[in-house]
């Protein structure tokens, strides 16, 4: 009798459980069999047991943080902060976690995310008084289309500017400059950090147009998607304030963070906190899913862009609102919290 193929499906933490479970057991059982003997006790040597623990405790604290830049399934640029082990020459190795191979593509995935810069492109990188010039391998000539290319081009450009020593950054493909990549995709000026994400304005662009920048929600709820939008007035905390509360375009994929009926009564900014006064409705977050953190966290990134702003103060018809996250925000999309946030799923066959 041939027997049906079965699919289990195991959460990872389920799995973890088991096997912290088994181990206890194993432990209880060797302890009491231990007893039966004559046999004197072995007693490890105290100053043996903590080595290994120093050492791995020296190891994960020998960490530095840096952010990566990857592609959503909707083609938005994300941005994530990773925790890599010391070195120098950080700035190319967060370059180099941007390129697609197995550990990197495993890595992107458990975030919903992949890299965007083609396989096999290695880096050469120059970085003198705020400039960056990146030398890239032929492989970069390999993007699947214009949108790959230019989001890579954007991803490098917003990864290197993301450090103090760097301004702007320059391309070159196998130490030759190009004007275009393979699809059309301009590489020949120098770079800074503009027009990540950039939405698509409702009407026709006119000249003193500035950009502002926000964060919206992604529809699964996961990552913080900063988002690019022409507006007609200044690019100040109270309009970004402003354009958070509209939310994103309707056929963005992402979601609106804020409950449709709250009105913005003010915003006013003081020794570095922005407090911003909303209507009663503004409450209504807290019957979100996540009772309203990842709106709140959306909030507090987009105003903290700001140079100076380091808190956010909600108020409720001028009344204190106690938020479901701390005043003084993280970055947007730390990969450990993400990951653990929403586990992956194993199949056994």
């Amino acid at each position: 009798m041939k027997w049906p193929k079965m699919k289990i499906r195991f959460r990872r933490v389920d799995v973890e459980r088991v096997l912290i479970t088994c181990s206890a057991v194993l432990v209880l059982l060797l302890s009491v069999s231990g007893r039966g003997g004559e046999s004197e006790p072995y007693e490890e040597p105290l100053e043996d047991i903590p080595q290994a623990e120093v050492a791995v405790s020296a190891q994960q604290q020998d960490m530095q943080q840096t952010v990566v830049y990857y592609e959503d399934g909707d083609g938005y640029l994300v941005p994530v902060q990773r925790d890599v082990a010391r070195q120098d020459g950080i700035a190319k190795a967060t370059l180099n976690l941007m390129v697609q191979s197995a550990r990197n593509d495993m890595d992107a995935a458990r975030l919903g995310l992949t890299p965007v810069v083609p396989e096999g492109t290695t880096f050469d990188l120059d970085i003198s008084q705020g400039h960056a010039r990146v030398d890239m391998s032929h492989q970069v000539l390999e993007a699947a289309d214009k949108a790959q290319e230019e989001n890579l081009r954007t991803a490098i450009v917003w990864a290197l500017t993301e450090f103090d020593t760097v301004k702007d950054v320059d391309f070159l493909v196998d130490g030759k400059k190009r004007d275009t990549l393979t699809h059309g995709t301009n590489i020949s000026g120098s770079y800074t950090r503009v027009g990540l994400n950039q939405e698509e304005p409702a009407q026709e662009t006119f000249a003193g147009g500035e950009e502002v920048q926000v964060y919206f929600p992604a529809q699964d709820g996961r990552l913080l998607v900063p988002v690019s939008r022409t507006i007609y007035g200044s690019d100040d905390v109270a309009t970004a304030v402003f354009e958070f509360l509209r939310g994103p375009k309707e056929d963005s994929g992402l979601e609106t963070p804020l409950p449709e009926s709250a009105q913005l009564l003010g915003v006013s900014v003081k020794d570095g906190v922005v407090t911003i006064n909303f209507s009663s409705d503004f409450t209504k977050i807290a019957e979100q899913s996540d009772g309203g953190v990842q709106a709140m966290r959306a909030l507090m990134m987009t105003c903290t862009r700001y140079p100076g702003i380091k808190k956010v103060k909600i108020l409720v018809d001028g009344e204190p609102y106690q938020m479901p996250v701390s005043d003084v925000p993280t970055f947007a999309n730390v990969a450990s919290e993400v990951a653990e946030q929403f586990p992956e799923v194993m199949t056994i066959e």
